[in-house]
């Protein structure tokens, strides 16, 4: 349940606007994970040499970095270009006016129609038949057929042999998937979007990704590390705050903190997460067993609570609340139940003595945190280990920028994620 949210206006797509909005420095920087169609991890190393400054650039950058361009070599050429290292080759007029403003690189399936075309004489059927080799997206060598007839045209027309090789080279990038100008310029106004929700409201931005998981390469961990390195309080699952999706709450600084949702909780199923919120209500939780006896949930669902430490809003830690868990029967005991229902209120069915459990180690705390709900608001796992990982030389992620160029170095951390992709080698 979002509790207040700050009102803003979404300035129209003008190309001046874009240069002159404070998202756009927010499109040059690794800041740009989870923003969509801007945090491939293919993709940040070359965000920085693009630096948008209207939103076609912005469709260019959705194009770019694409299984096509970059088997094409299409990528550090454009590069290049645009940072004026570079000039554009246009050897005839009529291929200026189809790749003049990609600076001379056919980013688009339209603009490899056009060049088959107006370079090499297709007729349109011809086109179409290029642009569905194109479209099919699978290493079929389907462009491959047209080799014959592109480059031979564009040399009959009075082009290199060289430029029309290169040429057929990048067309041929395409088959192993390329963008539609319209279908970039689509993501593009959704990227921008997303980038500005991003800038103008990270805690807004971080609830609403954790509320669409699983969805792409980063994980609940990352998410909600950025969101709090950007300033956004981030609170734990709790039996008397969450709800199944994570929320806003208030707080007296800049941005409402994101509390974070049952939905987190490993195992957990949305229909008991809903049953739980009914049965509270207006009147929180007193105990672990009251959870257990107003909301019906089966026993599993409680121990998959205190594993997740939701019962620390109610002075029950981790074990504390694993312990009361192991006191609950298979079911509520039928007499206790009934009068319960006859009173309106809750009643213990047994008193325990009170034992006093040894807290879990910050370091366990971590590993349960991540077992249970994937993330940990107390610490990085690495953190622990940081003394003993710089006594072997290896160097922590903040120091990276400090290392000379060339040298060789060791890092640790967690795998969040493995991909495996082309990329674009060339860059000089």
């Amino acid at each position: 349940m979002v509790v207040a949210f700050r009102r803003h206006r979404l300035l129209p797509l003008d190309d001046c606007l874009y240069a002159l909005q404070p998202s756009i420095p927010h499109l040059t920087r690794s800041t740009l994970h989870r923003c969509l169609q801007q945090h491939g991890i293919s993709r940040l190393p070359d965000i920085d040499g693009d630096k948008p400054a209207k939103f076609y650039d912005l469709v260019i950058e959705v194009a770019i970095v694409r299984p096509g361009p970059i088997q094409g070599d299409m990528v550090h050429p454009y590069l290049r270009r645009r940072e004026g290292r570079e000039k554009p080759e246009y050897p005839k007029p009529e291929l200026r006016a189809v790749l003049e403003k990609t600076l001379g690189v056919p980013l688009f399936q339209e603009q490899a129609m056009k060049v088959a075309i107006v370079g090499a004489g297709f007729t349109p059927v011809e086109a179409d038949q290029l642009r569905r080799a194109m479209a099919t997206f699978k290493m079929t060598g389907g462009v491959s057929h047209f080799y014959d007839k592109l480059v031979g045209g564009m040399v009959a027309r009075g082009y290199s042999q060289d430029f029309a090789e290169r040429t057929f080279k990048q067309i041929e990038g395409f088959g192993s998937y390329g963008f539609p100008e319209s279908h970039a310029a689509s993501f593009a106004k959704i990227a921008y979007a997303s980038c500005w929700m991003k800038h103008h409201h990270p805690d807004v931005f971080c609830a609403s990704l954790l509320n669409a998981q699983p969805m792409g390469f980063y994980a609940p961990a990352q998410i909600v590390a950025d969101a709090r390195k950007h300033g956004v309080e981030v609170r734990p699952v709790s039996i008397n705050h969450s709800h199944w999706d994570c929320t806003l709450e208030h707080t007296s600084r800049q941005y409402l903190a994101v509390r974070l949702g049952f939905r987190q909780v490993r195992g957990l199923a949305n229909l008991h997460g809903a049953r739980i919120v009914a049965a509270r209500g207006d009147q929180p939780y007193g105990s672990v067993e009251e959870v257990w006896r107003r909301a019906g949930v089966p026993r599993a669902v409680i121990e998959r609570l205190a594993q997740a430490d939701a019962f620390a809003a109610i002075a029950q830690d981790r074990r504390q609340g694993l312990w009361k868990v192991k006191g609950l029967g298979d079911a509520p005991l039928p007499l206790f139940a009934a009068a319960d229902a006859k009173e309106e209120q809750f009643s213990p069915e047994g008193v325990e003595p009170v034992v006093t459990l040894l807290p879990l180690t910050e370091g366990r705390e971590v590993v349960e945190d991540y077992r249970s709900i994937q993330l940990s608001l107390r610490a990085h796992p690495v953190s622990f280990l940081r003394e003993e990982l710089a006594g072997m030389k290896i160097v922590a992620c903040g120091d990276l920028l400090n290392q000379r160029d060339g040298r060789n170095l060791e890092v640790a951390g967690i795998v969040l994620v493995r991909q495996r992709q082309g990329r674009a080698l060339r860059h000089h």
